[in-house]
């Protein structure tokens, strides 16, 4: 069971030659996290193994985002993205994640892989102010249509540069 967490303002600056790596099961079970995972998170690798990965999902972060990430790997893409993890004692830490389906000698999706760096600050600031808005919006449109809500604000803001998700983070 997930314990209630406060988020607090207290924020982890990842190092220069920080890789946080992680990996999951099919159903986004964390499987195997290395020693900088475990740093950032606050968990032990007890308390992270066989747990969901939005173990360390922060408020902040819209849902939409997180369908995208799941859409996209799991039609075996692989999506890039910046993510505001929270850490167990309620503070954060911002990543750029590559996320890829892992597969077996048959060509079968047996889990994903996910390897984060140190974002770039001006990455940060851009996607702060558009999950802030993707947020708003799925306030807006409440539980049931929060995900269609944000997603279509996230759209927009794609079409208007003529960009996709990838290409907007791989830019900035």
């Amino acid at each position: 069971m997930k314990r209630a967490i406060t988020p607090t303002d207290v924020e982890r600056m990842m190092r220069e030659d920080d890789f946080i790596v992680s990996m999951t099961d099919l159903k986004g079970r964390i499987t195997y996290g290395n020693r900088i995972f475990i740093e950032f998170s606050g968990y032990s690798e007890d308390e992270l193994l066989g747990t969901q990965h939005n173990i360390i999902r922060h408020p902040d972060m819209p849902r939409a985002v997180f369908k995208l990430l799941w859409d996209k790997i799991q039609a075996r893409e692989e999506c890039f993205a910046y993510v505001k993890n929270m850490s167990k004692d309620g503070g954060f830490y911002w990543v750029f994640a590559n996320v890829t389906p892992i597969y077996d000698p048959s060509g079968n999706v047996t889990g994903y892989l996910s390897v984060r760096r140190k974002p770039r600050q001006s990455g940060i600031q851009v996607v702060s102010s558009l999950y802030a808005a993707m947020l708003e919006e799925e306030k807006k449109a409440g539980p049931a249509n929060a995900i269609a809500a944000s997603t279509k604000l996230l759209v927009d803001v794609l079409n208007e540069k003529g960009l996709s998700y990838d290409e907007l983070v791989l830019a900035i």
